[in-house]
């Protein structure tokens, strides 16, 4: 928080001392002077506070409704904080944002401080348009790196980070517990240390998938073509993919940054495994059949998918219908691992108030500022003692358990502070080419056309011009 001035210091001290001194010579009443004393260093502080020249901020952000009415609550109690500073919120829905960043930025009008897509980010980053967020921690004296978790910067080197996570995200397998009841599936565990093998968690979606006739995918007459509800459901982007290769040991590149990994093995199989729960399981649905399903918080509240693999996000509009449901960690491969995975956000160098813009981004940093977006199940923290400090807990987790159902401090909370893993956008370099490109040649594996590992062969010599290594290079 803002420090009193050594001017405004001085001169209540100044004030209180006078005040002593006409007391002790027995000239005045000592409770007088007392009241005196005090009017006089309430006036001094504020007028030093109504000297503050008037300062507004911009900030922009993308998001949901929910998301809207708390990013407004939470620059609304800054302002309260900091009256001299005015904020405005500009919101930008998701799929607009980088045009409308790129505009404005075209304009010379970008916002003070906001949110940033890791890949227009990445390529911003490189031209050098935001403050490094390493250099104001060390020169700040309320808040410290190390008071952040590791899986959160973005960053250029060891000692250069160009944005920090809007929020700690990760996934998890959501589930609705009655349907497992019902198909006599047991629950799937929520500590890393008890995951379902995969066999396991394809055992469990196959007795969950059901056709029109009430026979699940573990039935000779079931019939693939006509499912009522599906097993899981998961999406194809990197974000959710990336928690299977992980797991399996897998990764985009080699450690030093200079070669294309993923079609080693260790990715190819994980990328298959997911494949085959469309295509040779038939427990999830198809590319083309998602197309004409609701989203998946909306189908697993519906009961179309009895789990999904989803984002912690999806607590926030499950908690608020009331679903009967609860979260159960990832499968695991080899290991288990838990993808970090956000937005970033940023301070734009351009800022003509980067104190203030400073100011409210720690704010926005720290739960206290924005409480609802973490207690509604939206977000989780950036910062360690969230995770650690039982009081703090108890105040975004448990003051909400419709939005924290019991599996979600093991499967989520204790699994993304011990076991994360940044995703490809925060180390990738050249991220949103390479990224595009394997994105849209998987289709035909999701389709079932194609192999991964005779896709990701083909795909190694279109992204080896497009390597640019990796900022963790090692």
């Amino acid at each position: 928080m803002k420090k009193r001035t050594q001017k405004t210091i001085g001169l209540i001290s100044a004030s209180i001392l006078l005040s002593s001194l006409v007391s002790a010579c027995g000239d005045g009443d000592s409770k007088s002077s007392e009241v005196t004393a005090s009017t006089q260093a309430k006036s001094t502080a504020a007028t030093t506070a109504t000297k503050k020249d008037p300062v507004k901020l911009k900030f922009s952000y993308w998001g949901s409704p929910n998301e809207k009415k708390a990013i407004e609550a939470a620059t609304k109690s800054f302002t309260d904080k900091y009256p001299w500073i005015t904020v405005e919120t500009i919101q930008i829905p998701n799929d607009d944002y980088n045009p409308k960043m790129q505009a404005l930025s075209a304009a010379n009008d970008l916002p003070d401080t906001g949110y940033m897509t890791g890949d227009l980010g990445d390529t911003w980053a490189q031209q050098g348009r935001f403050v490094n967020l390493f250099d104001m921690l060390k020169k700040d004296p309320e808040v410290k790196k190390e008071d952040f978790l590791d899986s959160i910067w973005f960053k250029q080197s060891d000692d250069n980070a160009w944005g920090i996570s809007t929020a700690g995200e990760t996934f998890g397998l959501f589930y609705r517990k009655d349907l497992l009841q019902t198909a006599g599936v047991s629950a799937p565990p929520s500590k890393a240390e008890n995951a379902w093998t995969w066999e396991q968690f394809v055992d469990a979606a196959k007795k969950l998938t059901i056709d029109k006739n009430g026979k699940n995918a573990n039935d000779p007459a079931f019939d693939s073509k006509q499912i009522k509800q599906y097993g899981v459901m998961f999406e194809a982007w990197d974000g959710p993919i990336n928690n299977f290769i992980f797991s399996n040991g897998g990764d985009w590149l080699s450690p030093d940054g200079k070669d294309f990994t993923l079609n080693d093995p260790k990715a190819t199989e994980a990328i298959q495994k997911l494949a085959d729960l469309i295509n040779v399981y038939h427990v999830a649905p198809s590319p083309l059949a998602a197309k004409s399903l609701p989203a998946m918080n909306v189908a697993l509240q519906s009961g179309i998918a009895a789990m999904a693999v989803g984002g912690q996000w999806m607590n926030l509009d499950l908690g608020n219908a009331k679903v009967n449901y609860d979260i159960g960690v990832l499968p695991k491969l080899k290991k288990s691992v838990a993808v970090a995975i956000s937005g970033a956000t940023v301070l734009f160098k351009d800022s003509k108030h980067p104190e203030e813009a400073w100011m409210l981004f720690k704010w926005m940093s720290n739960p206290e500022g924005a409480l609802d977006l973490y207690s509604s199940g939206l977000w989780m923290p950036t910062m360690k003692k969230w995770y650690t400090d039982s009081t703090l807990i108890a105040k975004w987790v448990d003051a909400n358990p419709a939005a924290h159902p019991p599996g979600f401090k093991d499967a989520m909370l204790m699994q993304f502070l011990n076991n994360s893993i940044p995703t490809t956008s925060y180390y990738l370099k050249n991220y949103s080419k390479i990224n595009a490109t394997v994105s849209s040649s998987l289709d035909s594996v999701w389709l079932g056309e194609k192999k991964a590992q005779e896709v990701l062969d083909e795909v190694a010599a279109k992204i080896k011009p497009e390597i640019q290594g990796r900022y963790d290079a090692k």
